[in-house]
């Protein structure tokens, strides 16, 4: 797996071992990205972080900063590796914890939330509630799941001023732009 574009594009990123992390394939990132456009001066949240590929993915186009969530300790390691492999220490923090409570307190102008496809249905009812605080006025809140469920149940209580959706191969994506100032 390698980092799409940005600062760091063409490096390439370790994993953890097995099949517990489940990291976005570069195809799906590199085009989330492109429907996101510029992210400089962002502050991004990454859920469910695994490899870290998405924050860092944000990082490496731009993104001032990203909190890193993730509670698996090979997942951690691996997050902890490729940032100081690529000197983003100093522009993210690693939170080893529950999404619901570890980047409480911030409000963020990117998040993205990719966590296990059979985990997303059972998360759907926490969403609203946990993330209106998390996300900033504009805010853009990526969601990744299986393309064989669908990724949100609707309606969602959320200040949504678009959505787009695309599925890519076994991916489903969505990504929401939260209503502005």
């Amino acid at each position: 797996m390698r980092i799409v574009a940005g600062e760091h594009g063409g490096r390439r990123l370790v994993t953890p071992r097995g099949r517990a992390t489940r990291p976005t394939a570069d195809r799906v990132r590199e085009a989330v990205f492109s429907i996101l456009g510029p992210l400089e001066g962002v502050d991004a949240l990454d859920l469910f972080a695994g490899s870290g590929a998405l924050g860092i993915e944000a990082l490496s186009r731009g993104a001032a900063t990203a909190t890193l969530v993730e509670r698996a300790p090979a997942a951690l390691a691996a997050i902890r590796a490729n940032l100081a492999a690529l000197g983003l220490e100093d522009r993210a923090r690693v939170v080893a914890g529950d999404w619901r409570r570890a980047a409480a307190g911030r409000a963020y102008g990117l998040c993205l939330l990719d966590p296990p496809y059979s985990l997303l249905p059972r998360l759907a009812d926490d969403l609203a509630t946990a993330l209106v605080p998390l996300l900033a006025p504009g805010a853009a809140l990526v969601i990744e799941g299986s393309a064989r469920a669908p990724i949100l149940p609707e309606p969602l209580t959320l200040p949504i001023a678009s959505r787009t959706d695309r599925t890519y191969g076994d991916t489903a994506v969505a990504v929401l732009r939260m209503e502005g100032p």
